[in-house]
């Protein structure tokens, strides 16, 4: 399994009138996202959107399952406030 890079900040982008995101350039490009490629659209919360390559759905899920106490903490938290 391979271990995540480090995290990226690319940019800001805006839902526009169809509900549609563009993701910037060089995320697509340090992500190797290509035209016609199925992202999986994921929530955290009430205002956390995550994407994700179909095709790294399983290395997604080992991510997420490692850490999955620290995410129902962080849930806890949100749904206290």
């Amino acid at each position: 399994m391979k271990k995540f890079p480090e995290q990226e900040f690319y940019g800001t982008t805006t839902l526009g009138e169809k509900g549609q995101v563009v993701i910037p350039s060089e995320a697509r490009k340090g992500l190797k996202i290509h035209k016609g490629e199925k992202l999986l659209v994921f929530s955290m919360g009430d205002d956390i959107v995550i994407l994700s390559k179909l095709s790294n759905l399983k290395q997604f899920a080992f991510h997420l399952a490692k850490r999955l106490d620290s995410i129902k903490k962080i849930i806890k938290k949100t749904n206290k406030k």
